[in-house]
């Protein structure tokens, strides 16, 4: 730069305003001492008391001066330093002001300042007020945090500090969107007690695109979210319409947001199809729950470049395990194999148990376009019948895939485990497997579990014989099954059998019908393999003390397990371990159900007590399996976490001399950052990340088995169907239609017209005055009476009556007492002839009534007693009538005939005569 030359500084654009943080934080800065910006005249030289430094100023003794010139070429005053100006100020400080009270002189220090006050702003550390002054939130009861819409228009304020939420009201809402990222404050409380509040600045929207229906009203076109967590609608103007029809599925871009008295305007951006267009409920979940499912250019590159199968100059440096008979075991639709199982018995009792995990860290480096992408969709996505995998197809389904016959890369876990069926060691390496097999669950069962039937024993020997060189490893597997399992059992470890479903799709991705897939012994075995491997993952990690990604599940919390105790009790079954039960608490309930046909609604309320497992690199044990470490290792292809661990195990075969790892000759040493770059820190976010997507995935999949099951359902409105009551609400009952494996509600108001008592703890609904009992478990006939595709809902009907009963607790006194045993249907028949004898006794006789009453009630007649005090008061009601009645008419006669106390004395005398015969 030629000195005394006048710059004309570079003005930021208006898109650049808009940058993070971090990139406010980078600019660079004009130097003052060299030249003069847009008219500001350059600063006078420092004199002694200048805290002129080199590099830029100090700003009027900035504390963290020092630490933003080491970030930053040009610093500008810290966050804190801010925060402290505006602390001492005492209120709210315009931007101007600012300026001078920063000693700030420059333009281009006045637009970084600006730029980091927005920044400041979107953290929630500052709230630009009505007049446009900045001032601290903590100094006006205000609380960053989330925004969570409900259906019917109203919502909840979620701080982000932990502390309580409060109500927000629909006019409140009617400018925001579910997971809006907004400041708000407490205004009061509400007519139900609730802290209400309103929202003073939206900090961050959540909702670029919409997902929902376009409709066509009156001229207009608009669109209903498919979210019900976003109860508005949206304007569409006829310019941005794009082609959509009424009733279509599309995608949205939002170009304004609403406000209080606005509704919000969008754009068509993707037209998905309408209700009849084979795979639109996939199209719609996919972009609803926000799941990455396109592979970006530098990804697709990548692939590309990768080989068909394995080189020879991949196995340099892994052991050569394919004469070990390796074989897959998974379901019939599975195409993405990521292990493989082989055992042996070994010479001095036990079992030597080899798992084949396919290797995918060799393939997918951290920092790569493939990496990147699989961390962002963290697991693969389940749907009936469509699979959103993690990593594309060439890997998922090709060269990490343990196809048969075919060589591939593994990271293998050779354990030694005991005659009783106890881990005793392990190893890890790398090598090289050959898969001799591709087997099924089903198939390997029956090759295995015992024949009960001729046809049976046929088809057993048929497949043995198919694969009669695999029989003897099969058969050796299966008695490390047995044992492993039996351990398992004596530490105390829970097993909820439950049953699964799979849809049979026809044409046109129509259900034709849903079969339930209940576990066999080769799930098991397969299962019992994967929780050694696992476990011996996590010990080797918690040994070499690497910050690792471990698989937490926390027991339950003091809340859930009252509720579940209580529960229980009802059902006369108890929960031992009191304030904290162990998962050998649980299995002995799970015992204690295995024979009763309720089982599978217990087991529920048993898994629902509990916490929800999570990823996280703090190791709390897995209390369901009853494990003190426990990971997750075997299905990379499928699970970011997994990938995580195998790159661990990965940098410790290469760099760390152990028993538990095998390092191949050939074997090269990796830095750590080229393998395993992660730290304590960087893994707690990755844990929080991927177990939010795994929550994300399911919550898609059950979106779209909805869809499904109300479609295949929509044919059989007015049909009648047996079920069985799974959940009991305050609003109704939900129910299983048997031999459909399909769950619809009856409302609460479609129930027989009485006020229904919700009994929370039980699990019921209660009638008050007809007496009948809901419960959960109950069997029951219902109707289908509307199947709403949108809503994903089908309402169901009773059909017929339903004898009232007394709670299981009255009932359970009444046995212990004897009140109800084999004679209750006599002393029922006595009772009600006894009331058809005392319905035409006089007066004088109630209280022999009553004692008549009271001598033969039992549990089993409180219906009874309810009609008889309503026929008593009907007929006092009708006494009563008839005796005003009588009264008027005296009244009348006496005024008409005008005649003096004779003749109301008579009048008196008839009308007690006409009471006396009512009675």
């Amino acid at each position: 730069m030629v000195a005394g030359e006048t710059v004309k500084a570079r003005r930021p654009s208006v898109d650049s305003l808009q940058d993070s943080a971090s990139s406010v934080e980078r600019l660079s800065f004009v130097d003052l001492s060299d030249a003069t910006v847009r008219g500001f005249k350059p600063m006078p030289q420092p004199t002694k008391k200048s805290t002129r430094k080199r590099g830029g100023v100090s700003f009027c003794r900035d504390p963290f001066f020092k630490r933003e010139a080491g970030k930053y070429e040009k610093p500008i005053p810290s966050r804190e330093f801010i925060l402290e100006k505006l602390e001492k100020a005492g209120t709210p400080v315009q931007l101007d002001e600012l300026f001078i009270l920063l000693k700030l002189r420059d333009a281009d220090q006045h637009e970084a300042l600006r730029r980091r006050l927005i920044a400041m702003s979107r953290d929630g550390q500052l709230i630009r007020n009505r007049k446009g002054a900045f001032g601290l939130t903590s100094h006006m009861d205000l609380k960053t945090g989330k925004v969570v819409g409900k259906k019917d228009g109203y919502g909840f304020f979620e701080p982000e500090d932990g502390s309580e939420d409060f109500y927000l009201s629909a006019k409140e809402m009617a400018s925001l969107f579910d997971g809006d990222r907004v400041m708000a404050r407490v205004t009061g409380v509400d007519s139900r007690g609730r802290k209400e509040g309103s929202v003073v600045e939206i900090l961050e929207r959540r909702h670029e695109t919409i997902v929902g229906r376009y409709y066509e009203e009156s001229g207009f076109g608009m669109i209903v979210p498919d979210s019900k967590r976003i109860p508005h609608e949206l304007i569409i103007p006829d310019k941005h319409r794009h082609g959509a029809t009424d009733g279509q599925f599309v995608v949205a871009r939002i170009t304004d947001y609403p406000s209080k008295r606005r509704k919000a305007l969008a754009e068509v951006t993707e037209i998905l199809g309408d209700v009849a267009t084979p795979g639109v409920e996939i199209a719609i979940a996919l972009r609803s729950f926000e799941i990455p499912h396109l592979w970006s250019a530098a990804l697709k590159k990548q692939t590309r470049a990768l080989s068909q199968e394995v080189s020879a100059e991949d196995t340099i440096g892994r052991f050569d395990l394919r004469d070990r008979q390796f074989v897959t075991i998974d379901g019939e639709d599975a195409k993405d194999f990521d292990d493989a199982v082989y055992a042996e018995r070994a010479r001095h009792g036990g079992w030597t148990l080899y798992v084949a995990i396919a290797d995918v860290s060799h393939y997918v480096k951290p920092g790569s376009a493939l990496d990147a992408e699989a961390s962002n969709r963290g697991v693969s996505v389940y749907f009936p019948g469509h699979v959103v995998p993690m990593l594309p197809e060439k890997l998922s389904n090709g060269l990490c895939s343990l196809k048969p016959q075919t060589d591939r890369l593994a990271m293998v876990s050779e354990m030694r485990i005991s005659a009783d069926g106890e881990l005793e060691a392990y190893r890890f390496y790398e090598a090289v497997i050959y898969s001799h097999a591709r087997l099924t669950y089903t198939d390997v069962a029956v090759m295995l579990q015992r024949a009960d039937t001729a046809s049976e024993l046929r088809l057993q020997d048929k497949l043995r014989q198919r694969h009669a060189r695999l029989t003897g490893p099969l058969d050796t597997l299966y008695a490390l099954f047995h044992s492993l399992r039996l351990g398992r059992e004596r530490s105390g470890a829970m097993d909820f059998d439950s049953i699964e479903t799979r849809m049979v799709f026809g044409k046109d991705r129509k259900i034709r019908e849903i079969v339930p897939v209940e576990r066999n012994d080769a799930h098991r075995l397969v299962e019992e393999c994967m929780l050694c491997a696992n476990v011996a993952a996590a010990d080797l990690l918690e040994n070499a003390k690497l910050p690792a990604l471990y698989r937490i599940h926390e027991g339950p919390n003091q809340d859930k397990l009252d509720s579940l105790r209580d529960f229980l009790s009802e059902m006369g079954l108890y929960l031992g371990g009191r304030d904290k039960p162990t998962t050998g608490d649980y299995q002995k309930v799970l015992q204690q159900i295995s024979k009763r046909p309720d089982r599978h609604l217990l087991q529920t309320q048993l898994i629902r007590s509990m916490m929800q497992a999570v990823y996280s690199p703090e190791n709390c044990g897995h209390f369901g399996l009853n494990f003190s470490k426990y990971t997750h290792f075997t299905s990379p292809i499928r699970r970011y976490p997994d990938l995580l661990v195998h790159r661990a195990i990965r940098f410790l075969i290469h760099n760390m001399k152990s028993a538990s790892l095998q390092a191949h000759p050939e074997q090269k040493t990796v830095s750590r950052a080229d393998v395993y770059p992660y730290e304590f820190a960087e893994l707690d976010r990755l844990g929080e990340q991927c177990s939010s997507a795994e929550r994300r995935a399911d919550a898609a999949s059950y979106s779209v088995a909805d869809w499904l099951k109300c479609e295949y359902m929509q044919n059989r409105v007015g049909d009648e169907f047996s079920g069985t009551i799974t959940s009991v609400a305050s609003f109704g009952l939900f129910i299983e239609l048997s031999d459909y494996y399909v769950e619809g509600l009856v409302h609460i108001t479609d129930l027989s017209n009485d006020y229904y008592h919700f009994d929370p703890v039980r699990h019921l609904l209660q009638g008050k005055r007809s007496g009948l009992t809901y419960q959960l478990g109950d069997s029951v006939t219902v109707r289908l009476v509307r199947v709403d595709l949108e809503e994903k809902k089908i309402d169901l009907q009773m059909v017929g009556s339903r004898r009232s009963r007394p709670s299981k607790g009255r009932l359970r006194e009444a046995l212990k007492a004897g009140k109800v045993g084999a004679n209750t249907k006599t002393k029922l028949k006595i009772k009600k002839d006894q009331r058809k004898q005392c319905t035409t006794c006089s007066k004088g006789s109630a209280d022999k009534r009553n004692g008549l009453r009271k001598s033969v009630r039992t549990i089993s007649e409180e219906p009874a007693k309810t009609a008889k005090k309503r026929k008593t008061k009907k007929q006092t009601a009708s006494a009563t009538a008839r005796k005003k009645a009588a009264t008027r008419g005296a009244a009348k006669r006496q005024a008409g005939d005008g005649q003096g106390g004779k003749t109301a004395s008579r009048n008196a005398a008839n009308k007690k005569t006409r009471t006396r015969k009512s009675r």
